[in-house]
């Protein structure tokens, strides 16, 4: 976020954006299904498990900041492939909603959710082990690249 926002409306939202970066969300499916009630949020707490950048792009040098493309490669093979237009709340509306709860303030982050093909949801299902290098591309913006190491 570039400047604080609280109950803004969908329609002013990119106006709230300070920039957009490249970010893989992780998750340990093992501590998210804890529990009698499973925690989510929990499972995407570890040190590394959010990793940004590399750099930060601002709206404006987009033509039209929702729709950008998005992949995932994990080991070479492109895992999931999409436009951000196709995801379910589109940045606007994200930020409507967050900003209706709690302020977002300069500098908050907010992951706007992920293209299908994630390992849980695969068939078979697909997990990263240690030594698998996961590239994370947007247009316009770059790419994120790490090697998963073990625990």
């Amino acid at each position: 976020m570039g400047r604080r926002a609280e109950h803004v409306a969908a329609g002013d939202a990119w106006s709230y954006v300070g920039g957009l970066t490249v970010g893989q969300d992780y998750s340990e499916r093992d501590v998210q299904s804890v529990g009698p009630v499973p925690q989510f949020s929990l499972g995407k707490s570890f040190p590394g498990f959010a990793p940004t950048g590399p750099v930060l792009v601002t709206a404006d040098e987009f033509a039209d900041p929702d729709d950008l493309a998005i992949e995932c490669l994990v080991n070479g093979e492109n895992v999931q492939k999409s436009r951000t237009f196709s995801m379910i709340f589109p940045v606007p509306e994200l930020i409507a909603r967050l900003s209706a709860v709690c302020p977002l303030l300069p500098g908050d982050l907010i992951f706007t959710g992920t293209p299908s093909g994630v390992g849980h949801a695969r068939t078979p299902q697909r997990y990263l082990r240690p030594g698998d290098e996961v590239v994370t591309r947007i247009e316009g913006i770059g790419q994120l690249r790490q090697t998963c190491l073990a625990a």
